[in-house]
Order: C-alpha cells, then sequence, then structure tokens
C-alpha cells in the first residue's frame, strides 16, 4: 500500500511537470512571502516565471534566491497606479497565467483610520486586480488564468481589520464576477489562513514568536501555514482547467474556531 501511494504521488507530480512545463506566468508581488515560494515551485515544475514587485532591490534579492542556473525576468510595478500597469504590460509577451499576491495592510480602529491607510490597502488589492484584469487578460493565452489572493479576514475579521476584510471580501466576489465576463479565462482565488511571512514583522514586530504561538494554538492544525503551502494551492488552481469563479481556501481550519 505503502508503495502504491508513492507510484501515485510520483504521478501527479509527473503530471503537473507537464502541464507546466514551457508554461509562463507572471507573478505580482512575487519578490517575497507567498509569491516567491510560488515561483520557486513553478520553476521546479517546469514552468518560466517573471516576477514583479514596486521594488527593483527586493526584485534582484529574490531573483538571486531562485538561482543563477535559470534567469528569472523581473519587472517593476505599481499596482495602484493605471500607467504604471499598463506599462507592466506593454513590455508583457503573451502569458499563460497571471498571479496576484500583492499586499498592503493596515490595522487601526475604523473611528480613527486615516484616508492613506484605507487607500493603500485598497489601492494594492482590489484597485490593481481590476487594473490587472483591465489590462493583463488580453495578453492570455487561451486556457489561461488570472488568480487574486484574497485571505480569511472576509470569513473570520479582526478588531481594527475591517478594510482588509473588507477589501478581502471584494477580491472573493470580483472573482466570480471576471470567471463570467472574461470566460473562457478562468479566474480564481486562494484564501490563506495565517502564514508565516514577512507580513508578520510590520504587524507586530520583535513580539512575532509569541503571537504566532498564540494564534496557532487557536487552529485545529495548532501551527502557522507555510508559504509552500499555498503555493501549492495556487499551483492546483493553475493546472486545473474546470476550476473557475472559486475561492480556494487553505486556512488550517481557522473558520471552525
Amino acid at each position: 500500500m505503502p508503495g502504491q501511494f508513492w507510484t501515485a504521488r510520483e504521478g501527479l507530480g509527473r503530471l503537473l511537470t507537464m502541464k507546466m512545463k514551457n508554461t509562463r506566468t507572471l507573478i505580482i508581488g512575487g519578490a517575497s512571502g507567498i509569491g516567491l515560494a510560488l515561483a520557486r515551485l513553478l520553476r521546479s515544475e517546469g514552468g518560466e516565471v517573471t516576477i514583479a514587485s514596486r521594488t527593483a532591490s527586493r526584485l534582484e534579492r529574490a531573483a538571486t534566491s531562485l538561482g543563477a542556473d535559470r534567469p528569472v525576468e523581473t519587472r517593476t510595478v505599481d499596482v495602484g497606479d493605471e500607467d504604471s500597469v499598463r506599462a507592466l504590460f506593454e513590455k508583457t509577451g503573451p502569458i499563460d497565467h497571471i498571479v496576484m499576491t500583492t499586499m498592503d495592510s493596515t490595522y487601526q480602529p475604523i473611528v480613527s483610520m486615516d484616508l492613506q491607510g484605507m487607500r493603500r490597502v485598497i489601492d494594492s488589492k482590489l484597485l490593481g486586480a481590476l487594473l490587472v484584469a483591465k489590462h493583463g487578460a488580453a495578453r492570455l493565452r487561451a486556457g489561461g488564468s488570472l488568480t487574486f489572493t484574497s485571505g480569511i479576514a472576509s470569513d473570520r475579521p479582526m478588531p481594527k481589520g475591517s478594510v482588509v476584510a473588507a477589501v478581502n471580501g471584494a477580491l472573493n466576489a470580483l472573482a466570480r464576477a471576471l470567471a463570467i465576463e472574461l470566460a473562457p479565462l478562468r479566474v480564481n482565488a486562494v484564501s490563506p489562513g495565517w502564514v508565516d511571512t514577512e507580513i508578520w514583522e510590520t504587524l507586530v514586530g520583535a513580539d512575532r514568536a509569541r503571537v504566532q504561538a498564540t494564534q496557532a494554538a487557536r487552529l485545529p492544525v495548532k501551527r502557522i501555514g507555510r508559504p509552500e503551502e499555498i503555493a501549492e494551492a495556487f499551483l492546483f488552481l493553475l493546472t486545473n482547467g474546470f476550476m473557475t469563479g472559486t475561492v480556494l481556501r487553505i486556512d488550517g481550519g481557522h473558520p471552525l474556531v
């Protein structure tokens, strides 16, 4: 039985490699965290990736970390600026998949939240998704897909996280709407739970380990997710041609508690 399991698993791995070989994926937000983990996974499956981010220095570090054996194309873009998004796709040839993992969060009480903080979240995730769909859809080959990243806040909002919750919920709705409007191109969203990425440094700083341990204890799986696990969810959506208009939740059972 174990031998049969591993044979099946190896067969699935070969199938994924066949599906991703010679494909090209643009990962907006690919310089760190989940986006970088996805870039690494897609390359291991034979795919070509282009990573895009606002900061050239972060892109350079990410490209170096992915290895020098196969150079990685990088592009700078500000997804909240239409001219920048338009310029990105003017330089981008035909692609098979677009993935957005960009994230800019702010956690403040709604009664004192500053407008700039609100707009930063909205621009980086929701407006950016709309602009990427507007200018990127025409670059996708037949059978291609567009995948957004929402998050657990849409189902389990936290105090001071109203804007993040609203934007994540809107992204889930946008994926469904665009699945109809852009058909037969496929549009989906991945909704991660708590994942061990650099965002924790911004949110809690030096208290990261303690806060993560406290949060992990609440989850049925008793741990925080890893970027590589979320990357696997993206890979599933990219390779399954019958998935569209779907929000794929990968959150350690968070909605249950």
